[in-house]
């Protein structure tokens, strides 16, 4: 059917497609940022312009830790992908930034798998899915080690309560689901579109090491970036904290939003949420934490996914895709 449609009539639908997605994120990035519960988007600016924190220097360094952090996860990208086929730095900036745009408003960032794949011949796509997943899960993964380190040393130095009762049962009962999971696979041999679990193993533990080390290693310096880029923002807004109380509550911040599903836009209310009860611990003001929260996701998020309007815009299939 749709190799009846004319040629003209599917580059409009094509052009169509690419102006929704655009119009799309947009519209929920100025959703986000004009209808937030959480936060009032005037009160927002004018807190920042009261307190006048931002000088031209904070400014310029605050980019530079978000250019960092997404230079990082490029070559992150073009690294893991170089085991399907060798790309440019050039083409892993289009397909992080480009995705990130198609994926902002879409639960867990999930459309970021299909916008990848998209830039890849058909007989790659299910390994990039592949090489996409991974490289979340390397990202997960840091973040899992520091956060439960992290919120171990919190509750250890915060009256913070616990039912641990509940989080025995629940833990409990996820590791019952995977065992049951596993076992299940096994002996069912599961496939997902035509992909074998057996095959989804091998692919992965054929992933060459140093591939793998490298991968790990640029998700530890991005996560070290933008941590330290939660801390400058609390050293502008005058908290008094050291760098090792602070990272108490960045790290476990991270972690406990990173296990909370949720809508990517809403991302900054989950967040937000987070950080305003841990900080609250220190006792520090509910609206400055609010406002940091939002500035990361504006630089880190927002930002880059502006940039990655323009590759969505001028995205064109490779040769062998109709």
């Amino acid at each position: 059917m749709n190799n009846a449609l004319p040629y003209k009539t599917k580059q409009f639908f094509f052009v169509l497609i690419k102006l929704s997605i655009v119009v799309g994120a947009f519209y929920f990035i100025y959703n986000k940022l004009t209808n937030n519960k959480v936060l009032d988007f005037s009160v927002f600016i004018d807190f920042l312009t009261k307190n006048d924190v931002f000088s031209t220097k904070n400014i310029l360094l605050l980019l530079f830790f978000s250019f960092l952090n997404w230079l990082f996860e490029i070559y992150k990208w073009k690294t893991l992908v170089a085991s399907v086929k060798k790309i440019s730095f050039l083409e892993a900036l289009k397909q992080s930034l480009g995705s990130l745009t198609a994926s902002l408003f879409t639960p867990n960032r999930i459309g970021e798998y299909g916008a990848k794949a998209i830039y890849f011949f058909k007989t790659e796509r299910k390994r990039v899915l592949l090489l996409n997943l991974i490289s979340n899960m390397m990202q997960m993964s840091i973040t899992l080690i520091f956060g439960i380190i992290g919120f171990i040393f919190f509750i250890s130095q915060y009256d913070v309560e616990i039912n641990y009762f509940k989080i025995s049962r629940g833990f409990l009962l996820v590791v019952v689901i995977l065992g049951l999971s596993a076992f299940g696979i096994k002996q069912n041999k599961y496939r997902i579109k035509g992909f074998s679990f057996e095959k989804i193993k091998a692919f992965t533990t054929k992933l060459p090491i140093k591939i793998t080390l490298l991968g790990f290693l640029f998700s530890l310096t991005r996560y070290f970036i933008f941590s330290f880029q939660f801390y400058f923002l609390l050293h502008i807004f005058k908290i008094d904290l050291s760098y090792f109380d602070a990272m108490l509550f960045i790290t476990s911040m991270y972690l406990l939003a990173s296990i909370i599903p949720s809508i990517f836009i809403f991302d900054v209310v989950v967040k937000g949420s987070i950080a305003v009860y841990l900080f609250s611990f220190a006792h520090i003001n509910e609206l400055t934490i609010l406002c940091i929260t939002t500035i990361m996701w504006l630089l880190n998020f927002v930002l880059p996914s502006i940039f990655g309007s323009y590759y969505v815009l001028n995205f064109n299939f490779v040769k062998d895709n109709d």
